[in-house]
């Protein structure tokens, strides 16, 4: 790597405000220029791989985006400041149907369609959309910081990849775990193609369950079945009842007349029916029903399909054919009323399938697809969790997991799409022989006919990402980025495509490399918004990364994503954290500022002095050993991927140790005119700063970056700088613990004033109670220190005393806090100010109470009006409580 020309730079006052969006641009460009991100592959050194879940070529940022690559940049950024080979394999995603969609809009926008350009150019037209416009998303990841080694971007139709997914078909066809034949399949009308079952959404719909008088076929008598959809009934096949069901005994012998056709069913009997279910009495429709199918085969029951690709009824139903499927419906319903068939109609909600890309209802339907058979494959994959060679984390998604592998279902994975990686199986046109080889076939291997066929299908676009772990690594040749990053280190990705993604890349990691593709899985949980509802455009709460970036900045928005990222299902962002978040970054920004003015001219050097922290005055050694301390939390924090955990302690330890108290602490030692404390202060100040910066990099690395290139010496970037490493000689708990008396002592004395509502320069007198002699002693050491940061002109510590009745009282752990107000506030102005704010609060309390006692308010108000109101009383009934204690405390002082 080349060394920075950060060091080149002449230095500069930091400016007052933070200007994130120039800095963002200015050290981006630079990080690429420099190659910061390149991976490396040093013998001897430990190895961190992260794969990117590869974001489809369609797609733009959103949230889940920003969520899921900014704790992997935090990891990434992590591992490679700790010194090892680290890499971060960047990427997109074909996405076949949706691109193929998004295509052929453009056509349609032209007023033509993918047949009339044929599969070649259709398939040169994509490659020129990817080209032009597939490059979006990418661009946008690295506004967001991401540091990924972006000349090893790979996508997954380019022709290394290509290859390994030919050889991965090949393969499994071989071995016999990929075969294809006629199955029911999850169809989308709408994008004309198969659909894995995860690829199809439930969503509870409300719909209508019809009940139909299903005839014997002797007229002695009827049957009564229920349907959601009795447009397939023309479909029906069969009859099923349970075998022990009394009700129907005999009735195989008899037979069932279909409604509305001459038709007549067979009765079969079968265990799957649910006697107590309804009537007991099932119509089987093996060509339109998975379960029906599943029926179908086990008594050889003929299939019938009345419904073409596209949803509409064909010549198989008879007079119904050339209608829409739903039109279809209105009219057999309308037929059944009409024939006296129909015996009633149920509102009833049910869990719809629909297509995860168009939100089509899906039609289970038969047809000839390619498989995979996926239980030997899934077998290895629940072995290696149940073995702990690859965690899950949180670990309460193992259950999930073991439950989804052992009900698994073959992978349907042939697509009726033209854009994805066509299926390398040939059939010879003169003698049906089916080849599957690397390598186009010229000749028939069986006849020697050159009369050859490509399949016309595609593969689904999950089976080429499955292999994303290795294949981005060379495979199938044996690449030294194989062997030094194989199997990577962690997945960081969302938990509902847990099954889309995951298990496949397990299941083909450990079939084809022998080993898992990763060692960690962290699911993140899904992020709504603040009320904790999903974000859409239609509702309008969908918060827009690049818009909020462009408004907070970068450093800001990613520490918010990491502080809100808790293990769980759901993340509850709220924009005004990020507003927050932001005042934290001006608030290092500021602390560095302050720290620029006293070493800024400095020798590195100083920072010398923390190696000898027994030396130091207690506020030194202090923060040095909360700086370890934290350290240590961080690193704990980020190997245990617990990232909420990472930005707490850091917002805990820079805010409110480190500037609320080290600051302002030390100004005494960096104003003075002693030459060895300002040398110490400036020494830990510099030590203390330069591990915030090496802390926090990870998480927000732009003001880091900024901040550490205008620190005094020579400065290459912060990301080649060690991670800071946990160091014990500045552990003293005897310094935390004299510290954290002082502070408290502080804090009361402060917390006195407050209440006291005192001019914040009012100069007090403030007296320490203390029996315990050591606490005495510390507290008397630094008594000048307290009586600065209080704004006291006197401090006077004790053993014991008597707190006077025109006092100002506090008691921090066994010490009394006593501060005089006498002479500090005029009695009976507080007084009157105190009885006027009373008279308001309780007009008002009794305007509110007077509403929630109004049964007619109660009843016809909205909820959460009426919760308003609600919060509104507890609050004035506090303040009210609160107006009470000062006038009680006042009335002392008279």
């Amino acid at each position: 790597m080349e060394k920075s020309t950060t060091q080149e730079n002449e230095k500069y006052d930091l400016p007052k405000g933070y200007e994130f969006d120039e800095v963002e641009q200015r050290w981006y460009s630079r990080w690429l220029q420099e190659k910061s991100f390149s991976a490396a592959m040093e013998e001897g050194k430990d190895a961190f791989s992260i794969v990117i879940p590869p974001p489809n070529v369609t797609g733009v940022l959103h949230i889940g985006h920003a969520l899921n690559n900014t704790l992997q940049d935090i990891l990434v950024r992590y591992h490679r400041m700790k010194g090892d080979n680290t890499l971060w394999v960047p990427g997109t995603d074909h996405a076949g149907i949706a691109t193929q969609n998004v295509v052929e809009r453009q056509l349609a926008a032209e007023e033509t369609t993918r047949h009339a350009l044929g599969r070649e150019k259709f398939i040169e037209r994509v490659w020129q959309w990817r080209e032009e416009k597939g490059g979006t998303i990418i661009n946008q990841l690295k506004r967001m910081g991401a540091s990924c080694d972006w000349d090893r971007e790979r996508f997954t139709m380019d022709e290394g990849l290509s290859s390994a997914v030919r050889e991965v078909f090949v393969r499994l066809y071989k071995e016999g775990l990929i075969y294809k034949g006629d199955y029911i399949v999850n169809w989308c009308p709408r994008c004309h193609t198969a659909l894995a079952d995860d690829e199809v959404e439930h969503d509870p719909t409300d719909g209508k369950l019809y009940h139909v008088r299903y005839p014997y076929a002797d007229g002695s008598g009827h049957v009564v079945v229920a349907t959601t959809r009795p447009e397939t009934m023309l479909g029906d096949t069969a009859v099923a009842v349970h075998p022990e069901d009394e009700r129907y005994q005999g009735l195989e012998k008899i037979g069932i007349a279909l409604p509305l056709t001459d038709r007549i069913l067979p009765v079969v009997l079968d265990h799957h029916v649910q006697r107590e279910f309804g009537t007991g009495a099932l119509k089987v429709t093996p060509s339109h029903d998975r379960d029906d199918y599943e029926i179908g085969l086990r008594h050889n029951l003929d299939r019938l399909k009345v419904m073409d690709d596209k949803g509409v009824m064909n010549e198989a139903a008879g007079a119904y054919a050339g209608l829409d499927r739903f039109d279809c419906r209105k009219r057999i319903v309308a037929d059944l009323e009409a024939q006296g068939y129909l015996v009633k109609i149920e509102d009833y909600q049910h869990a719809v399938g629909k297509c995860y890309r168009c939100n089509t209802v899906v039609e289970p339907t038969t047809s000839k697809q390619w498989f995979v058979s996926v239980r030997p494959l899934a077998d290895k994959a629940v072995g290696a969790v149940q073995e702990g060679r690859m965690k899950i984390h949180p670990p309460t998604w193992n259950k999930t997991f073991y439950s989804w592998m052992d009900n698994i279902r073959d992978w349907c994975i042939s697509r009726q799409i033209w854009w994805g990686h066509r299926i390398p199986a040939w059939t010879c046109e003169d003698c049906g022989e089916v080849m599957v080889e690397v390598e186009d076939p010229t000749t028939c291997t069986k006849c020697g006919s050159s009369k050859l066929k490509q399949e016309t299908d595609v593969l689904d676009t999950w089976f080429s990402s499955a292999l994303w772990p290795f294949s981005t690594l060379g495979w199938p040749e044996q690449t030294k980025e194989l062997a030094t990053f194989y199997p990577t280190s962690v997945l960081i990705t969302s938990f509902d495509i847990l099954f889309f993604w995951v298990a496949r890349m397990m299941m083909m990691g450990l079939h084809f490399m022998d080993e898992v593709p990763f060692h960690d899985v962290y699911l993140h949980a899904l992020v709504r918004d603040k009320d904790g509802k999903k974000m859409s455009k239609s509702t309008g709460n969908v918060i827009d990364p690049l818009v909020t970036i462009g408004q907070y900045g970068t450093d800001a928005f990613r520490f918010t994503l990491t502080a809100f990222a808790a293990q769980g299902r759901e993340i509850r962002m709220d924009e005004e954290r990020v507003d927050g978040y932001r005042r934290f970054i001006n608030k290092l920004w500021n602390a560095a500022r302050f720290a620029q003015m006293h070493i800024k001219d400095e020798d590195p050097a100083i920072t010398e002095v923390t190696q000898r922290p027994q030396e130091l005055d207690l506020a030194h050694r202090w923060i040095l050993s909360r700086t370890n301390a934290t350290i240590v939390q961080v690193r704990d924090a980020l190997d245990g991927f617990r990232f909420n955990e990472v930005a707490s302690t850091i917002y805990q330890f820079i805010w409110h140790e480190f500037c609320d108290w080290y600051l302002e602490w030390i100004k005494a030692d960096l104003y003075g005119e002693d030459p060895q404390q300002r040398k110490n202060a400036k020494g830990v100040l510099l030590s203390v700063l330069e591990n915030i910066l090496k802390l926090m990099h990870p998480v927000s690395p732009f003001v880091t970056e900024e901040i550490w290139s205008q620190l005094p010496g020579e400065r290459t970037t912060i990301m080649t700088q060690p991670f800071p490493a946990v160091n014990q000689a500045w552990e003293d708990a005897v310094a935390e613990q004299d510290m954290g008396l002082l502070m408290d002592v502080i804090s009361g004395l402060r917390t006195i004033r407050t209440e006291a509502e005192l001019h914040p320069t009012a100069k007090v007198e403030a007296t320490v109670i203390c029996a315990d002699e050591n606490k005495r002693s510390v507290i008397e050491e630094f008594a000048a220190g307290i009586e600065a940061m209080v704004r006291a002109k006197s401090l006077t510590v004790v053993a014991q005393g008597k707190v006077p009745d025109d006092a100002g009282h506090a008691m921090v752990q066994d010490v009394e806090l006593v501060i005089s107000l006498s002479g500090l506030i005029d009695v009976d102005a507080e007084l009157e100010k105190l009885n006027r704010e009373q008279g308001k609060l309780e007009k008002e309390l009794k305007r509110v109470t007077g509403k929630l006692n109004n049964e007619k308010f109660l009843n016809n108000a909205p909820p959460e009006i009426v919760a308003k109101e609600k919060g509104i009383e507890a609050e004035l009934v506090a303040r009210l409580e609160k107006n009470q204690e000062s006038s009680q405390r006042l009335q002392k002082l008279r």
